[in-house]
């Protein structure tokens, strides 16, 4: 648990952190930064999605690593700052909803981002050997192959065998719950990776 079942506050501890978690993980950096610097509406280009890999759509390299950060600083911060009031077991429920409300955002009726880098950074966050494999995972993947969509499911799909091998059944639990989200927000780009039509890192869609 993570405080004591009698103490008073536990209610309201817990959904304190998930709204937190919740509310900053629903920032849409790719959409703000987009917009702030005369890219329009990125909702309006490529595929649609708020996440990097579109913003590099724009044709700004800066915008997207920038967007990369933001996002996966989102799941980082949202684990971090919630572990230090409330403990690990907390911080992990913080940074799932963090994770939730990237995919998830309330400001945009709920269609946000893949959540991607938002799983990456809660992944460094929350067990930093875990986070570095599934980064590694994702970076070697797209290096082979060009695919971004598929680099993610990689990382996605092996995270929790990082997680069982490094750290305990909680992180095992997060990893395999994100990466469920993940497929799921994937099923077009799987669908289009199966036909052969999904469009590599860096091409026009």
């Amino acid at each position: 648990m993570f405080v004591t079942s009698g103490a008073p506050n536990f209610d309201w501890l817990v959904a304190g952190a998930m709204a937190a978690g919740y509310l900053l993980g629903s920032i849409p950096f790719g959409l703000i930064l987009s917009r702030i610097f005369g890219k329009g509406d990125i909702r309006q280009i490529g595929s649609g999605n708020i996440g990097a890999t579109n913003v590099l759509r724009t044709g700004s390299k800066p915008l997207a690593l920038a967007t990369l950060i933001l996002d996966g600083g989102k799941g980082a911060a949202a684990f971090l700052l919630v572990k230090h009031m409330g403990g690990p077991g907390l911080a992990i429920l913080a940074g799932g909803c963090a994770f939730v409300g990237h995919i998830f955002p309330i400001w945009l009726k709920f269609n946000g981002g893949k959540g991607v880098a938002t799983f990456l950074g809660l992944m460094l966050a929350a067990a930093w050997p875990v986070g570095l494999l599934a980064c590694a995972t994702w970076l070697a993947v797209a290096a082979i192959f060009r695919y971004s969509s598929l680099a993610a499911l990689a990382a996605a799909a092996l995270t929790p065998a990082y997680g069982y091998v490094f750290h305990d059944l909680w992180h095992v639990e997060l990893a395999s719950f994100c990466a469920i989200l993940i497929f799921i927000r994937h099923r077009a780009n799987i669908q289009r990776l199966l036909n052969q039509q999904e469009p590599r890192i860096g091409a026009e869609r």
